[in-house]
């Protein structure tokens, strides 16, 4: 196949960006509901930013001590609406946008009636209430067999316990639910008329089978559910059809525009980083935050540890989850007394201290690599002499402990591995964690030196059909933080600790 090169883009780690006079069509308009955030913005062929044609509103989740973790998803429809209003409105851009690429965060669900509208809210992956039903679906099925056909262990941040969960304790909302669908699809429902889920949106939901991109009807069946009752399912690079011709005319720019498939934005994470093949492990760090390798094949095994989310019929996303990273430290910042001139990432750069008190940051629950949903944060060896920083310093490795233990398996499966990339809100606002990361990984770690990583990459899967002969742009990396050697001993005991606290605390 011919290519196209990609034309110089500023790479000066600050402004990885393109004038739109200078933009490569096709564009695309990305559209991403994150935890914290509904943003959009247009790409070039290139997957390079178009600058000025960008937006965001800010949202969050509705959460409570009982587990619940919920979101309005009319907000997030009106939110998105508001945003393709603002972003394509001008005429400069007649004729120029051929695609509409969806992602949002994994694992959401909303219960439609036969019309459509929500009749419930959205449940987040972050909601752990199902807990009682995650133990018993455990006790009747072998989740080791569970994992190998769908590429994702039992947990309460999938969808099996919650529905069971919703059938069980809500039974008169489960009887009116036509269809159960995720955030992505609602968004098209009620901005298209038409949705279909994304095979990775279908894969992050535990009840796909990994082999076939089928649902698995065996888990559906334990959990009360007909395949009837959910969205259809479609690669993501196959664009909706019948779309409600609505739709160009409130946005006359996106008349004859593909609008495809939602995807789930750990996908979009990975290949906005530079993560598109086994070579590249790109670690995120958000609100939540995962580490991920994009196979070019379908394993035949799955570690115990991590999960395995097909994406299309030759890739999947291998890797591991953790519910808290940027919400772990926002929980530092609201919680402990840090002294004025004093954050996080002075206190991530400073040197180890071996009386630093051993943190397991379980805030809600724990996903890679042991799976205990209802496990939370504990805090050990903390004395009198502790202060905020030494305790904000304990989460901190925490948090570079619990990535590590997922590296260690994703080395195990995925040997192949050169390069750690690092993206993501909190890499940007705390690059001190990433020396952090790198001493307990052992390995150096560089810095995607731009934002909105899982938007281009969102806008990079539309760009795989609307472009296909278009190299991709290389973007900003910035220095590679370094493993310091004489730091190695500290962290081994580090994770010894940790361990031993897991063993006697969480499992």
């Amino acid at each position: 196949m011919s290519t196209r090169p990609a034309p110089p883009r500023p790479q000066d780690g600050t402004s990885f960006s393109v004038e739109l006079a200078d933009a490569l069509d096709p564009l695309v308009l990305a559209l991403d509901v994150g935890s914290t955030a509904s943003r959009g913005g247009l790409h070039d062929a290139t997957g390079t930013p178009v600058r000025g044609y960008r937006h965001k509103i800010e949202h969050a989740f509705t959460t409570a001590g009982d587990g619940t973790s919920v979101l309005d998803p009319d907000r997030v429809v009106e939110e998105l609406a508001r945003i393709t209003d603002l972003v394509v409105a001008g005429p400069e851009l007649r004729g120029r946008v051929a695609g509409v690429a969806l992602d949002t965060f994994a694992s959401s669900l909303v219960g439609t009636g036969p019309d459509g509208a929500a009749l419930t809210p959205c449940y987040t992956y972050a909601d752990s209430r199902c807990a009682p039903q995650l133990a018993a679906l455990r006790a009747e099925l072998d989740e080791a067999e569970v994992q190998q056909r769908t590429g994702a262990r039992l947990h309460t941040s999938y969808l099996a316990p919650r529905l069971r969960w919703l059938r069980e304790e809500n039974p008169g909302t489960w009887g009116r639910v036509a269809r159960w669908v995720s955030l992505g699809e609602y968004v098209h429902l009620r901005l298209l008329g038409a949705a279909r889920a994304g095979t990775s949106t279908a894969a992050w939901t535990g009840l796909l089978d990994r082999r076939t991109g089928r649902w698995d009807e065996a888990l559906l069946a334990a959990c009360g559910l007909e395949p009837s009752a959910l969205g259809e399912l479609a690669d993501p690079q196959d664009p909706l059809l019948n779309v409600d011709p609505a739709v160009g005319r409130r946005w006359p720019n996106l008349a004859a525009a593909a609008w495809f498939p939602p995807v789930a934005d750990g996908l979009g994470a990975n290949l906005g980083s530079g993560g598109a093949d086994a070579a590249t492990t790109v670690v995120s760090l958000a609100t939540s935050g995962a580490a991920r390798v994009l196979l070019h094949e379908i394993p035949e095994e799955v570690p115990a540890g991590l999960w395995c989310y097909r994406v299309d019929a030759r890739r999947c996303l291998l890797g591991g989850a953790l519910n808290d990273v940027g919400r772990a430290l926002s929980w530092v910042q609201r919680t402990l007394a840090l002294p004025e001139g004093t954050d996080l990432d002075g206190i991530a750069r400073a040197e180890p201290s071996p009386g630093t008190p051993a943190v397991l940051p379980f805030l809600t629950g724990e996903r890679s690599t042991g799976w205990a949903g209802g496990a939370r944060a504990v805090l050990a060896g903390v004395t009198a002499d502790h202060d905020g920083p030494a305790l904000a310093r304990g989460v901190l490795e925490g948090i570079g402990v619990s990535y590590g233990r997922v590296a260690d398996e994703l080395a195990r499966a995925a040997p192949g591995a050169e390069r750690v990339v690092a993206s993501g809100r909190v890499a940007q606002e705390v690059p001190g964690l990433l020396q952090v990361l790198a001493d307990v990984l052992g390995a150096p770690v560089a810095r995607a030196d731009f934002k909105r990583a899982t938007l281009r990459g969102t806008a990079l899967l539309a760009l795989e059909t609307l472009a296909a002969g278009v190299v991709p742009a290389e973007p900003p990396y910035g220095p590679e933080h370094r493993p310091v050697p004489a730091r190695a001993e500290h962290y081994r005991g580090v994770r010894d600790r940790f361990e031993e606290l897991y063993a006697a605390l969480v499992r």
